[in-house]
């Protein structure tokens, strides 16, 4: 029988008390660098899909900020403009539209500028007269990280953030990356709670947001048929993939400061390998969600020499290949990258977390630009049968896939007898799909995220130690790569599954990468 919305009668467990249909209070959303390609593409058309869908309260605006000249009405054409084109949902509801589109307004203005500041602050008064927003205020850092300590430091000289026991809340959304190294990270925390409360900041991460990734929590803790065997005496080994058929577009600038582990294996990455790897939290909330990940950061085995790092670790560097048919240039032609330059672009590590859990389990992860296919997916081998029955070879281990991107959902792997006389055994697969079981696209993970901000659900947000834990993790790392003794990264033609080195280090375990 097909999925119908109104036969879920029980709560999301991730919101205790909460209903799909309930929805925030009141809000003033303040966007920073509004005139930037997140906003276009992601914030505006999530927020507009929001009211879509009746989640936004009835009193509601956006304010937003950038460096460009525009007058409100300007802001409000770019806006149906970037959702027009970038929103999930099509064509444009005009009714919707027009409601949503009175409550945008724009305030022009440098965020080094305390003027700026005392500009958004009547903006926002005015938009409380007009909507009713009651004073309550989320401000999003749409805006690259070099500017997060300056915004901090003004919204808090403007008056602009309440303290928690305020009767008018205030919350503050940040972007990744969160610091490029322990040392910053815990710099920009030290000023994050300077000027806010804990409860206040929601960093964010959009992988999070994927209804794939949430639902690992809802797979683990509400089937009890798998839990049992979710350990080192029925897994041989867990393997995470996060590869994208995209090169670094026109960001050459940010990933010559950043590279693969930066931009997603300390944050993307490593959330994966915690939700798969933490324990059953106490309650569904985000404390106790969060309490379990940071178990699992802190368990991860660090590597503190370079030998450690050679032998778990392989850096690759695309060369120009092609990619779907169509020819492309390597990682050093592309606009803005230095020629010879040493900055990665794939990555594989073996990792192991030393818990009772999953000691001697090892997590091989991978990640990439200029792969074959975009695909994102958490890979459970389990361990070989001790005898086989049915000949060598004839019966593969078990392996459950939670494909996070692009086809979401679930498939099991297992052997099933080949119709005929004989017992031939085959490998088949039992495959759940998220569009063809509820029938309906997905929200965009920004729509889930933004959501929850505006309910003040952190559960899917990261919090300071959880942050901190991964950038030691892979501070350790980036601490022998990026020194001038460790070898360049290795070659890979654009368009493969990155260098034959990756390839090699699960070999020497006797192991292989799966085939996507």
């Amino acid at each position: 029988m097909p999925y119908r919305p109104e036969d879920d009668e029980i709560p999301n467990p991730l919101r205790p008390g909460l209903r799909a249909e309930s929805a925030p209070e009141p809000c003033a959303v303040v966007v920073f660098g509004a005139s930037g390609d997140l906003a276009h593409r992601k914030l505006i058309p999530a927020l507009y899909n929001l009211a879509v869908g009746a989640h936004l309260p009835a009193a509601f605006g956006v304010v937003g900020v950038a460096k460009s000249e525009y007058s409100d009405d300007q802001f409000r054409a770019d806006m149906r403009e970037a959702v027009g084109k970038f929103s999930r949902t099509k064509p444009i509801d005009e009714d919707i539209w027009a409601d949503f589109a009175a409550g945008l307004r724009y305030s022009p203005g440098s965020f080094d500028d305390p003027q700026t500041f005392v500009r958004l602050k009547g903006k926002l008064e005015e938009l409380d007269r007009a909507r009713a927003t009651r004073g309550n205020r989320l401000f999003y850092f749409a805006t690259p990280p070099s500017t997060f300590p300056t915004l901090l430091t003004q919204l808090k000289s403007a008056g602009l953030i309440n303290p928690p026991s305020d009767p008018a809340f205030t919350r503050v959304v940040i972007e990744k990356p969160f610091g490029r190294d322990l040392a910053s990270a815990r710099a920009l925390n030290r000023l994050v709670l300077e000027t806010c409360d804990e409860r206040q900041v929601f960093r964010i991460d959009h992988y999070l947001g994927k209804e794939t990734v949430q639902n690992l929590l809802v797979f683990r803790f509400g089937n009890s048929i798998f839990e049992p065997i979710w350990n080192r005496k029925y897994v041989d080994h867990v393997e995470i993939t996060a590869g994208e058929e995209l090169g670094i577009e026109s960001r050459g600038r940010y990933y010559e400061e950043a590279g693969i582990l930066r931009d997603m294996i300390q944050n993307h990455v490593l959330q994966l390998v915690c939700l798969t790897a933490m324990e059953p939290p106490v309650a569904f909330d985000a404390d106790a969600v969060r309490d379990e990940k940071i178990k699992v950061l802190r368990a991860i085995e660090t590597f503190d020499t370079p030998e450690e790092v050679m032998r778990n670790v392989v850096l690759g560097q695309y060369t120009a290949g092609s990619v779907a048919g169509t020819d492309v240039p390597g990682y050093q032609e592309e606009k803005d990258v230095a020629k010879g330059s040493r900055t990665p672009t794939f990555v594989a590590l073996k990792l192991n977390i030393h818990s009772w859990r999953w000691d001697g389990v090892p997590f091989y992860l991978r990640s990439g630009k200029r792969l074959p296919k975009r695909a994102t997916e958490v890979a459970i081998h389990f361990s070989p049968l001790p005898h086989s029955l049915f000949g060598d070879g004839r019966t593969q281990p078990n392996v459950l896939v939670i494909r996070v991107q692009p086809e979401e959902g679930i498939a099991l792997r297992f052997s099933a007898k080949v119709p005929g006389e004989r017992y031939r055994p085959r490998t088949v697969s039992m495959d759940f799909r998220y569009g063809t079981t509820f029938g309906s696209a997905s929200p965009e993970a920004y729509e889930r995220l933004l959501l929850d901000a505006l309910r003040g659900d952190q559960t899917l947000f990261t919090r300071k130690d959880e942050v901190e834990a991964a950038w030691k993790i892979v501070g350790n790392i980036l601490k022998v790569t990026e020194s001038g003794e460790f070898p360049p990264p290795y070659s890979y033609e654009a368009g493969t599954w990155g260098p034959q080195a990756a390839d090699q280090l699960m070999a020497q375990d006797g192991r292989a990468w799966r085939r996507l």
